[in-house]
C-alpha cells in the first residue's frame, strides 16, 4: 500500500537560508538570493512517496520486506524486533528542476541547490508528522541506500526499495538514474521504522567533513556492521 502526500506547505527562512548559502544579507547578492526564494516559494511543490509494508525473513545479513529481499548487517539488525515499516521517497519537486536560473548569476544554481534542499526539508518534516498522526509512530529512526559508508547500506539496492513502491516517477516525478541517484537531486529515499533507540545513520558513517552529520560517529556500533566480514 502506498500514498503520496502531496499539498505540502513550504515555509522558507531566507534569513537562515542566506547563512547556509554563505550570503552576506547586506551584500550585492542578497536581493537576488531573496528573489530566488521568492521564485521557489511560488514553484516548489515538495511531495513523499509513502507506503506501509511488513518484515517477512530475517537472515544473518539480509532482511526481506514485503516480498524484496535486502542486503544489509545494520539494517538488519535495526530491524531485529521490528514487524512493521514505512518505505519512503521524498522530494524538494520536479517544478523546481523546471525554472530558468538567470544565465548571468554564475552562483544562481548554487544557491537554487541550497533552496531546493530546503523544499525537501519540508517534505521530510511532513513525513514524520504524518507517520506521527496517521501510523501513531511517536519516535522512529530511518536508513537510506547510500547514505554514509558502502558497507552500512549499499546505494545499488535503490532500485530494491523502488520496487517497494511501484511506479515512483509516476506518483511523484523521481526517477532513478542508472548510477542509482536520484532526479531532482534533492531527494530522499529510505526506510523509516519505529525504535525506542536514537539510532541515526550518522553514527554509522566515517565522513567526517560531511556537512549533514547529525551525530557524532561511534565506533562500537560501527564494529557491528563489520562484524563477521
Amino acid at each position: 500500500m502506498t500514498e503520496a502526500l502531496t499539498g505540502i506547505p513550504v515555509h522558507f527562512d531566507t534569513e537562515a537560508l542566506l547563512k547556509t548559502a554563505h550570503v552576506d544579507a547586506g551584500g550585492e547578492d542578497a536581493a537576488t538570493f531573496a528573489q530566488l526564494v521568492a521564485l521557489a516559494r511560488d514553484v516548489a511543490r515538495p511531495k513523499v512517496l509513502l507506503g506501509e509494508a511488513f518484515v517477512e525473513e530475517r537472515g544473518q545479513d539480509t532482511v526481506r520486506i514485503g516480498g524484496v529481499t535486502f542486503t544489509s548487517r545494520m539494517l538488519r539488525a535495526n530491524l531485529d524486533q521490528v514487524h512493521r515499516v514505512f518505505p519512503f521517497v521524498a522530494t524538494c519537486g520536479h517544478e523546481m528542476d523546471q525554472v530558468s536560473l538567470p544565465e548571468d548569476e554564475f552562483m544562481a544554481q548554487y544557491w537554487w541547490d541550497e533552496i531546493k534542499a530546503a523544499a525537501l526539508s519540508c517534505a521530510l518534516r511532513h513525513l514524520h508528522e504524518h507517520l506521527k498522526r496517521a501510523y501513531l509512530l511517536d519516535k522512529s529512526a530511518g536508513m537510506s541506500p547510500g547514505a554514509g559508508d558502502v558497507e552500512v547500506w549499499p546505494i545499488q539496492q535503490q532500485t530494491e526499495l523502488f520496487s517497494l513502491l511501484g511506479d515512483v516517477r509516476a506518483q511523484i516525478g523521481v526517477e532513478l538514474t542508472p548510477s542509482f541517484l536520484m532526479v531532482p537531486n534533492k531527494s530522499v529515499s529510505g526506510i523509516q521504522f519505529a525504535t525506542d533507540s536514537d539510532f541515526r545513520a550518522c553514527q554509522v558513517c566515517r565522513r567526517e567533513s560531511c556537512p549533514s552529520r547529525s551525530a557524532a560517529f561511534d565506533a562500537e556500533l560501527w564494529k557491528t556492521v563489520r562484524a563477521g566480514d
